[in-house]
């Protein structure tokens, strides 16, 4: 639970306080008045990472620092963010304990709910690889170090292959090693996580729906997920040729899709407007379920300007779910969503 932030030159804020409730929270106020910047502090300080901007975007424009301080699960958790000479460096205080890097367990578990996950299954593969990594890395000790590996393991086959046959030829073949282990480690956690998914959001999504529903998250790959290692080495090996004219490795993770279908045929074809929003909130209390379980915590719930998205039904079960968790909420519209809580506490921002 979080109690209270206060901002320093972050975002659109110069030096601003905030307190919070234990239930829900009504964050309330028209555009561009600083409402997901709000929530953007919150993700940052107790999850180590913000959901839309980078991170030398977050301090101040015009200003080389930037402080978060907040009182959350009885600690006292400060940020500070310098950007000077266009050199970023975050430092964290956690009870008067300095930390460079946030590791998973000086974390506090946050899931966030935004506009753009509506659109997880009619983009392409990058954003449902990205959704369903980050949670890996608040879930799964060590993926996140696992995943940063193979980025730089991939980033240096691909500059062997524009160096071309001639120069690189006999070194590719320990990148190939490298990445083929790295990233049967990857895709066993993410299949993991699909097999646990899949174990609830068809229950899950049948109650929003109202109706008996079959939601599936299929991983999609050339390559075998019994045997990924070997696989992947195999097809490295057999496709050098193409990479170098193509220049850059095109097999492994960094290239392969999660499917999501609904009664069996592909979500982003087969889905309505309504059907692929029910789909999103399904995983999202999937996401709160699972971060739940892994963490042994409730986590805070971020909901940015969701439920102007939604229709009644919607509305009504996403706040089923909200009951036991302490929720931060952003709205233009505070009628709207004051009306389907029966306590709240009510923050107003102004231009």
């Amino acid at each position: 639970m979080i109690n209270s932030i206060r901002l320093q030159n972050f975002r659109s804020y110069t030096d601003d306080s905030f307190e919070f409730e234990a239930g829900v929270n009504i964050i309330v106020g028209p555009n561009a008045s600083g409402k997901t910047n709000l929530l953007q502090a919150v993700a940052v300080i107790l999850n180590g990472n913000s959901f839309k901007p980078r991170d030398n975007e977050l301090v101040r424009f015009g200003k080389n620092w930037s402080r978060l301080d907040c009182v959350a699960d009885g600690q006292q958790r400060i940020l500070k963010i310098s950007n000077e000479d266009d050199r970023l460096q975050k430092i964290y205080e956690i009870n008067n304990q300095l930390i460079r890097r946030l590791t998973l367990d000086k974390t506090l578990p946050v899931v966030l709910f935004e506009p753009n996950h509506l659109q997880l299954m009619i983009r392409g593969p990058e954003q449902r690889r990205d959704y369903f990594d980050d949670l890996l890395e608040r879930t799964l000790p060590g993926f996140k170090t696992t995943a940063a590996k193979y980025r730089r393991a991939v980033a240096q086959r691909n500059a062997l292959l524009k160096r071309g046959p001639a120069k690189a030829q006999q070194q590719l073949f320990v990148w190939n090693i490298r990445l083929s282990e790295l990233g049967a480690e990857i895709v066993q956690a993410r299949y993991a996580l699909l097999e646990t998914f899949n174990k609830k959001i068809s229950r899950v999504y049948s109650q929003i729906a109202g109706k008996r529903t079959s939601i599936k998250l299929d991983y999609v790959t050339p390559l075998r997920i019994d045997n990924y290692s070997s696989s992947l080495l195999s097809h490295l090996e057999k496709n050098t040729n193409r990479d170098f004219n193509l220049g850059f490795t095109s097999y492994g993770p960094h290239r392969e899709d999660i499917g999501i279908t609904i009664n069996k045929k592909p979500a982003a074809t087969h889905a309505s407007r309504g059907e692929m929003r029910s789909i999103v909130l399904a995983l999202k209390i999937a996401e709160l379920d699972l971060l739940e379980s892994a963490r042994d915590t409730k986590p805070l719930l971020l909901l940015d300007d969701v439920f102007s998205e939604l229709d009644g039904a919607r509305r009504r079960h996403l706040v089923e779910h909200l009951k036991n968790h302490q929720t931060l909420i952003t709205t233009t519209d505070a009628d709207s969503v004051i009306a389907h809580f029966d306590s709240h506490h009510l923050i107003s921002l102004q231009k």
